[in-house]
């Protein structure tokens, strides 16, 4: 399993299309196995979802997204996850991974 976070000063982002890097997590066996930080493509409508499929991402966990980005994920069968705390990253990860993560309201309004 391939997760991405929107990371910013080591947290999760609370805005998706405006974060300055994702953590790409590798998960095998319930166990992260790998964490890269990644700089994303300039933020375009649909630029994200292509770079996420190509980096082969399973699920998405942010705080929040708009309406029309999710839907480019869900196209190409990535989960998207939304209203998640702004925590260290592999907390969130820990937290998803025990079915622990608690989430709020998508805090993207658009």
């Amino acid at each position: 399993m391939r997760i991405a976070i929107p990371v910013s000063d080591g947290q999760l982002s609370p805005h998706f299309g405006h974060a300055p890097e994702f953590a790409v997590i590798d998960v095998i066996n319930g166990e992260i196995t790998n964490v890269h930080y990644l700089t994303p493509p300039p933020h375009e409508p649909g630029s994200l979802p292509g770079w996420m499929h190509e980096l082969q991402v399973d699920v998405i966990i942010c705080g929040g997204m708009g309406m029309r980005a999710q839907q480019f994920f869900h196209q190409y069968g990535i989960e998207v996850i939304v209203g998640a705390p702004s925590l260290p990253v592999e907390e969130v990860v820990q937290q998803y991974l025990a079915g622990t993560l608690e989430t709020g309201e998508n805090i993207c309004d658009h």
